[in-house]
């Protein structure tokens, strides 16, 4: 397996790090996984709209990105209230707004509130 292919089967931030064997604060990444990720994810489809040439050229912008992202948060950096927010202008899990009349699986939940129900149900206890 290429290098290139098994950082794409990573899933967990804490795997992005020990792939690139770069140190990390474990509560930083646990506080910030999500911020952290999806800024990461930005820089990465950066990399994808640009040709880098090879795939150690790409890896090392991955690397890169990484970095960059993880240190603005150890420095401080904090998403601001809109960025935060507007994930909830996004399509869901689902791939539709739970919204939508186009999702077959919207039921009306409770006095009007109407989710998806193909998504998988959240507990907290």
């Amino acid at each position: 397996m290429s290098a290139l292919t098994e950082f794409k089967s990573l899933t967990d931030a804490e795997d992005y790090f020990d792939f690139f064997d770069l140190e990390y604060d474990e509560r930083l990444v646990y506080v910030k996984r999500f911020h952290i990720m999806k800024k990461f994810g930005e820089m990465m489809e950066r990399a994808i709209d640009s040709e880098l040439g090879s795939d150690e050229k790409t890896l090392e912008y991955y690397k890169f990105a990484l970095i960059t992202v993880y240190k603005n948060f150890e420095n401080g950096y904090a998403p601001s209230a809109a960025e935060v927010w507007d994930m909830f202008g996004k399509e869901s899990a689902c791939g539709t707004c739970s919204t939508s009349e186009s999702c077959s699986d919207v039921e009306e939940v409770s006095s009007g509130v109407h989710a998806c129900t193909s998504q998988p149900e959240i507990n907290f206890n």
